[in-house]
């Protein structure tokens, strides 16, 4: 039977491949073309353009990390500057140029994009939508028809499925988007200077999430306990199995294929600097 560890290889193979609408020229370019301007407005409209035109508080609330001062100060003025609609042409143009120089201008038009298309798009499918805005609204745009988008495309909302259930097994537990951040920081995960940077909160925020898990045993000096690194752990392995239905559809054998036809594009991509230095993402190494 697939087991959670499946969720956590193919998300660990599939994540560089989906990242490419963020870290690459040509997808900022794209962006640029529809008149936004800067990396976080141009992430935060590519990212949540399938949710419609949404203002801050949704945003906020379904990507769950990041401050609300920092998404406000980005949403909702960029459905201003281009409509969600525009923006999601924009993303796939974004990505078929980037996949067409990472990987090649045969790779789209090759047996192994078609076959990992085929496979994406089954698990795609299978997406359990219920409480999870970011792939229900993913899931319900339509398949592009060129493999290697489709293959994208299904991946995101595979992604973004996994996403919202980590956001799940946080709120569980009554882990606030920065105490997630502080965990991560005290596990050794992503550096603390760069959480507070790129996810909008500042130092007085994260010394409350501080004050509030210390108590629960979970931290010490601002160091993880045995206690809090084992909870650390249990959110990983709830996000895992929360994560499991869809790759469920594919079987042990589907899935050992993706993650096959899935290794070298991940390598294509890391090796062309696709993929950022220090991982920003946690993701960790396939394994």
């Amino acid at each position: 039977m697939t087991s959670p560890g499946t969720a956590r290889r193919l998300w660990a193979m599939g994540e560089p491949f989906h990242a490419l609408t963020y870290f690459t020229d040509e997808c900022r370019t794209a962006a640029e073309a529809t008149g936004l301007r800067g990396f976080w407005r141009t992430y935060f409209a590519l990212r949540a353009a399938p949710l419609g035109p949404v203002g801050p508080a949704v945003v906020t609330a379904a990507f769950y990390n990041f401050a609300p001062a920092f998404v406000a100060r980005r949403v909702p003025e960029v459905w201003a500057v281009a409509d969600p609609a525009t923006v999601l042409e924009a993303r796939l143009a974004g990505v078929d140029a980037a996949v067409r120089r990472v990987l090649g201008e045969q790779w789209p038009r090759s047996a192994a994009a078609a076959e990992a298309a085929d496979l994406l798009v089954t698990a795609a499918a299978a997406v359990d939508a219920p409480g999870r805005p970011l792939a229900a609204a993913n899931a319900a745009l339509p398949v592009p028809g060129e493999p290697h988008l489709a293959a994208w495309q299904s991946l995101t909302t595979l992604r973004e499925h996994r996403g919202d259930g980590h956001n799940a097994a946080l709120l569980q537990r009554g882990i606030s988007g920065v105490g997630a951040h502080v965990l991560a920081a005290a596990a050794g995960r992503t550096p603390r200077e760069w959480l507070v940077r790129a996810r909008g909160w500042d130092d007085a925020a994260w010394d409350a999430a501080v004050e509030q898990l210390a108590p629960r045993g979970w931290l010490d000096g601002g160091e993880l306990t045995a206690e809090g690194a084992a909870i650390v752990a249990a959110v990983e392995a709830d996000t895992d199995r929360l994560a499991l239905g869809p790759w469920r559809a594919l079987g042990d054998t589907g899935c050992d294929r993706l993650a096959e036809l899935l290794g070298p594009v991940r390598r294509a991509v890391v090796g062309a600097g696709a993929w950022p230095a220090g991982n920003p993402i946690g993701v960790p190494e396939p394994g």
